[in-house]
């Protein structure tokens, strides 16, 4: 009996060891410090995150930096891309969640500040960058919402399309010049669960929008996605759980951008989660995650504690 019962309390124990490996254990974030909001591209043979300088209360970062890497897991620092007390006249902090797109040589940098979102220009994806416009290109205050989180998805004919706000999602498509808009134009739509950091990529015909649900300081911090036949919607809720989410240890994963692969059916999500140990919704940390797709094309549960390998871009 006293046998029995200490293989019991062995597997038991054993099981609970298993349960608990994957919620007390996760792998490193791959830029270090605090930084949040990141913009995974790849241009070239390299890929680049453009994050959020993290660590203030409020917020109050005044600039902004960018991070190259040949293989996804070691990041070199491209230093201050754009400053914004030295480079914009018309903000000074709050230097948030920026975007790339690159259209007619030019690569174009689009982030927040103070609540408005401007548009900086440069010909390299490392800057640094310069304001295109000397004023915003998204005024604070001119729809319901908050102007922050910009993105910009460039479709195969290069049309460009620019998607941005809190509590509401506004799309618009930009002017071949990437800098203006038809403002009567925009559509402002609000997907059940919808916050912030929308986020655009095509696949196989189908466009998948995604975003951040709850507060970035809510430990339930997530992201849900929809799906359209067209850049500007209607768009289709994925129902049923989010693409990302913490887990145990990992707390408040989203705000996230998705990079493809050149050459290659293959994805990687890049989000922030609260810094491990004693992080919270002011001092996040930039990771990276597999994300993969089943045979009808929904993107399936992202393994937040699944450790990224190199990888390299090949061609020229």
């Amino acid at each position: 009996m006293k046998k029995n019962l200490l293989i019991l309390i062995v597997l038991v124990l054993s099981a609970n060891l298993y349960s608990q490996k994957d919620t007390l254990n996760a792998p490193k974030a791959v830029l270090p410090n605090v930084y949040a909001d990141p913009h995974i591209a790849a241009f070239g043979k390299k890929f680049y995150i453009y994050p959020t300088t993290d660590g203030s209360e409020g917020w109050k970062a005044t600039s902004f930096t960018c991070w190259s890497s040949n293989d996804l897991v070691k990041w070199k620092s491209e230093k201050v891309i754009l400053d914004l007390p030295k480079d914009i006249s018309w903000a000074k902090e709050r230097a948030w969640a920026p975007a790339i797109a690159y259209k007619n040589g030019k690569y174009y940098y689009y982030f927040s500040a103070d609540v408005n979102i401007g548009v900086g220009v440069s010909d390299k994806p490392t800057g640094p960058f310069k304001d295109a416009l000397g004023v915003p290109l998204a005024k604070k205050g001119m729809l319901k919402g908050q102007m922050i989180d910009p993105m910009v998805f460039v479709d195969d004919d290069g049309s460009a399309y620019l998607y941005f706000g809190q509590g509401n999602c506004n799309i618009v498509k930009l002017n071949d010049d990437m800098i203006s808009y038809d403002a009567t134009k925009i559509v402002s739509i609000k997907p059940k669960g919808y916050n912030e950091g929308s986020f655009v990529f095509k696949r196989n015909g189908k466009y998948y929008l995604m975003w951040s649900e709850y507060d970035t300081r809510d430990p339930r911090y997530s992201v849900a996605y929809a799906t359209s036949d067209s850049p500007m919607g209607p768009f289709t809720k994925a129902e049923g759980f989010p693409v990302l989410k913490g887990k145990g240890i990992v707390k408040g994963a989203g705000h996230h951008s998705v990079v493809k692969v050149p050459g290659k059916d293959e994805w990687y999500i890049s989000y922030h989660r609260f810094k491990i140990p004693d992080g919270n919704g002011y001092n996040r940390e930039t990771c990276i995650s597999p994300m993969r797709f089943d045979k009808d094309g929904n993107i399936l549960p992202v393994d937040v504690f699944e450790t990224v390998k190199p990888v390299k871009i090949k061609g020229k």
